[in-house]
């Protein structure tokens, strides 16, 4: 079944609409005017709109998001804040936000939370690094953008338990949102017989529906996308991925209006760059030294109308596109490219800029893998950008001035940010560049050009752009093809903003769903170790183990680095000692070395100290991970973490290593909450509530499902967090760090102690300062003086006994013991042999060569050993 009648929409009846075949493309559109023969965008039409606004008054970025927040309001939706464009910071199967349906997905979308309100209305920050190669060139593609929505959550009234869902009943459907969009439109004075409808369905996820884009004067400014179908083999309908799909329980209004594109049609500039990034535009023409002349304009501006043909997803060859259009503004391909080249630059520059202050703004740090990676890869890319153009400006100072225009207030950091990587880029290129000389070499030899392969290994292992490439490889007469989508390839291998994984299912998973969840006791009480409860079932592992699955436990299950409770389990017949302790699917599994029986009455009883010890370090993790967001920066975000009994770690994202000072201020500040012995308290509060009030840094040690969230409150800091905690932050005891390493590019590891491991390790640390006090026979406060001393003098011996080896080599070599002299080709060929080690033989070596002779100079030490050294001329 098709689903050409879901386009067949009431409002578009009783408004006089016309359902026609656009004459290029063949798509079916929705118009006012009955003589339309495109459907108006791109390719099959071009801009109208510029230097002919689309709408009665220009609009600014912040102008035009308010025109249409308030237009919703008015129209009954809730205005909500936008999320931050790091996704992962609410959920865990995507990296960087790319539409506002992402701050919804997967628990509003799927009906197990309500939305923070219904309907509602958003302007979205998002990015989208599969437009990356579009940027400057099209004149509307950015890669930073906000998504103006509304949405409206909705669950059919016939389905069988209506409770199962957050939210029940329409609010709206298809033909509102069209209603909607058509007097948005209005109120801005557009001509609504210039809009066209199109119907474009659309799939993703595994979800499916009717959706429409919505096209003004060539500009695709809207799509409503109308979410209600799932993915069934069984489904009546047939979609464009081959796959086939059925309705679902929930249906879904997901709508997009650029904001920038809007704003865009208000002013009727040549591209988009212009109406959104003006000042910033201006300071590097003026930073470049570009200024045109009025026919050099002139060419500039007609060739904007047209810019929309260089698609990369539309057009099998840009160039030949732009050849196309220099050919229609009556110029060579030469001169058009190099009229608009440095203005595309100039365009992706600034937009580049703003996607930077969004990242490292909202947190991401510059890394080698995720979030940061693609943060690094605009970095890098914006720099060549301003290396390629000539910008005489750091780049720190541009990103800033984006950040400063978005409000953000960790503009500091994010100078700093830049200023490092942009160091550590430079020192990147000096390394790769002797690799991308070498690889040219190899197939200069092979006579092959260098493939997309090797461009992206190079870029993803040295950061190395595909320009600099083909300079290089130029230079060896070795072709380079760089593809239109070069950087879309590379955010792609790395995610393009997916994160998947996959979830390892329990053998006997059948049987658990078939189990009510566990009752937590050791919410309702965390300092109790001992409890009694009944055993539902009993699973048998292999290697005399088993799963034991109860009503009811006080057994911490492993989860957010914590590990899990051990203790026993004990009927009047058998007491099984427990060694591990797992959840799956709300069910609480612990691991015994006895089966206790199904259906029997057992006795708990948790390892108290161990317990006790474990809530230490994780309190202790709550406060020292707060004391380092307090002096390294609002940025510190934990990258994981793990709690031990002798000790405990937390994986923190910096962009630098955490300095000796710094790591003495964290730990005084975390002393000092331990010693205000404030109370740690826990509540439950709705989800939404609770990321109204406190955001998403709750967030730091995972995203917990469901519509309560636990909170844990210590001092100042609120996580989400389900393991357990000491009820006053005086029981941690003392707070020890005892050290940090960088354990993978952004992300630092702090290593600490609580209570009394952290007295251990301090005593372990002071009986090795005594006992190095004792072998160098000083005091313990004497120790690094008399150790610097003691390494310099050795460094000097060593250097004396090689100064000596050398002149010990001259003299042989100037002696009578030299060896044997032999002519090579007019050459005196010296061979000796000389039993001393390695360093000694070069050394001799070396001074032969120095007198002009060939020297050969074997040892019977170690096994036979050969030095063979010739003079260079």
């Amino acid at each position: 079944m098709s689903l050409e009648e879901e386009y067949q929409l009431q409002y578009f009846e009783d408004e006089g609409f016309h359902r026609l075949e656009c004459s290029e493309c063949g798509a079916h559109f929705w118009t006012r005017d009955g003589d339309r023969q495109t459907c108006g965008e791109p390719p099959c039409a071009e801009y109208s709109f510029i230097d002919n606004p689309g709408f009665e008054e220009e609009y600014t970025l912040e102008e035009m998001r308010e025109a249409f927040l308030s237009f919703f309001e008015e129209n009954g939706h809730e205005r909500i804040e936008p999320y931050p464009v790091a996704a992962n910071r609410w959920r865990d199967d995507v990296l960087l936000t790319q539409a506002s349906i992402y701050d919804f997905q997967p628990l509003v979308t799927s009906g197990e939370t309500p939305p923070p309100a219904n309907p509602l209305t958003i302007s979205q920050p998002c990015i989208r690094m599969q437009d990356i190669d579009n940027v400057g060139k099209t004149g509307r593609h950015t890669m930073a953008f906000e998504m103006m929505a509304h949405h409206a959550f909705n669950a059919r009234e016939d389905i069988e338990d209506p409770d199962q869902y957050a939210y029940e009943g329409e609010v709206y459907w298809k033909d509102d949102t069209v209603r909607y969009c058509d007097e948005l439109f209005a109120s801005l004075g557009a001509d609504l017989d210039e809009i066209t409808y199109i119907e474009d369905p659309w799939v993703g996820g595994g979800n499916a529906g009717p959706a429409i884009e919505v096209i003004y004067r060539g500009a695709e400014l809207a799509t409503l996308v109308f979410m209600s179908m799932e993915q069934d083999p069984e489904g009546e309908y047939e979609m464009k991925d081959g796959n086939r799909y059925s309705p679902m329980d929930t249906y879904i209004v997901d709508t997009g209006y650029g904001l920038e594109r809007w704003t865009w049609m208000s002013q009727g500039t040549p591209t988009v760059y212009e109406a959104i990034y003006p000042e910033m535009i201006d300071f590097l023409k003026d930073n470049v030294g570009i200024d045109h002349t009025d026919e050099e304009e002139s060419i500039i501006h007609d060739a904007a109308r047209l810019s929309g043909n260089l698609d990369i997803d539309d057009v099998d060859d840009v160039e030949a596109a732009r050849d196309n259009i220099a050919d229609q503004v009556g110029v060579s391909t030469a001169e058009l490219r190099d009229l608009v080249e440095p203005l595309e630059d100039i365009y992706a520059i600034s937009d580049h800029c703003r996607a930077l202050a969004y990242m490292l703004g909202d947190g991401i740090v510059p890394s080698n893998v995720g979030t940061g990676y693609l943060a690094r890869m605009v970095l890098r890319r914006t720099k060549r950008l301003c290396d390629n153009v000539g910008v005489d400006a750091p780049l720190d100072e541009l990103v800033d001035m984006q950040a400063e225009r978005l409000g953000y207030t960790n503009r500091d950091t994010i100078r700093d940010i830049v200023r490092t990587e942009v160091e550590r880029y430079r020192e990147t290129l000096d390394r790769g560049g002797r690799r991308v000389r070498q690889l040219a070499d190899e197939y200069a030899q092979k006579g092959d050009p260098i493939p997309t392969s090797e461009l992206i290994e190079l870029y993803d292992s040295h950061g190395i752009q595909p320009d600099m490439v083909e300079e290089i490889a130029a230079e060896k007469g070795v072709d380079v093809a760089i593809p239109d989508d070069f950087y879309s390839l590379v955010a792609e291998r790395h995610g393009g903003g997916q994160a998947f994984e996959d979830d390892e299912e329990e053998p006997y998973a059948d049987r658990i769903a078939e189990l009510p969840d566990t009752d937590r006791l050791y919410y309702e009480d965390q300092q109790r170790t001992d409890f009694e409860a009944v055993v539902l079932d009993v699973f048998e592992r292999e290697g005399g183990e088993y799963d034991v699955a109860l009503d009811q436990t006080m057994f911490y299950p492993e989860g957010g680095g914590q590990p899990a409770d051990h203790g026993t389990l004990s009927t009047d017949d058998v007491t099984a000692e427990v060694t591990d302790v797992q959840i799956t699917e709300g069910v609480i599994l612990h691991r015994t070395d006895e089966d206790p029986g199904k259906g029997e009455f057992v006795r708990g009883q948790v390892d108290a100290k161990r317990r006790r010890q474990l809530m230490r370090h994780h309190t202790a993790t709550h406060v020292v991970g707060y004391a380092a967001r307090q002096v390294l920066g609002e940025h510190i975000r934990q990258a994981g973490a793990q709690k031990h009994t002798d000790s405990a770690r937390l994986d923190v994202r910096h962009y630098e290593p955490i300095s000796r000072e710094e790591v003495k201020e964290i730990e005084h500040l975390a002393n000092e909450i331990v010693m205000d012995n404030s109370t740690v308290s826990q509540e439950w509060p709705h989800r939404n509530e609770a990321e109204a009030e406190h955001g998403f840094d709750l967030y730091q040690g995972g995203i917990p499902p469901g519509e309560q969230i636990r909170l844990i409150y210590v001092d100042e800091d609120v996580q989400a967090c389900g393991g357990t905690h000491v009820s006053r932050t005086g029981d941690i005891g003392a707070i020890k760090i005892l050290g940090t390493e960088r354990i993978q590019d952004g992300v630092e590891r702090i290593t600490f102690a609580a209570g009394d491991a952290a007295i251990e390790a301090t005593q372990e640390t002071e009986d090795f300062l005594t006992e190095a006090a004792e072998i160098l026979d000083v005091s313990p406060p004497d120790v690094p003086e008399t150790a610097e001393r003691f390494f310099t003098e050795w460094k000097e011996r060593g250097k004396t006994i090689e100064e000596l080896k050398e002149e010990l080599a001259e003299v042989r070599a100037a002696g009578s013991d030299a060896g044997e002299e032999v002519d090579v080709g007019g050459t005196t060929a010296v061979i000796q042999r000389l039993d001393a080690d390695m360093d000694e033989l070069r050394a001799t070596a070396n001074a032969i060569v120095d007198e002009g002779k060939i020297s050969v100079i074997g040892s019977g030490v170690d096994g036979a050993q050969f030095v063979v050294a010739v003079p260079d001329d």
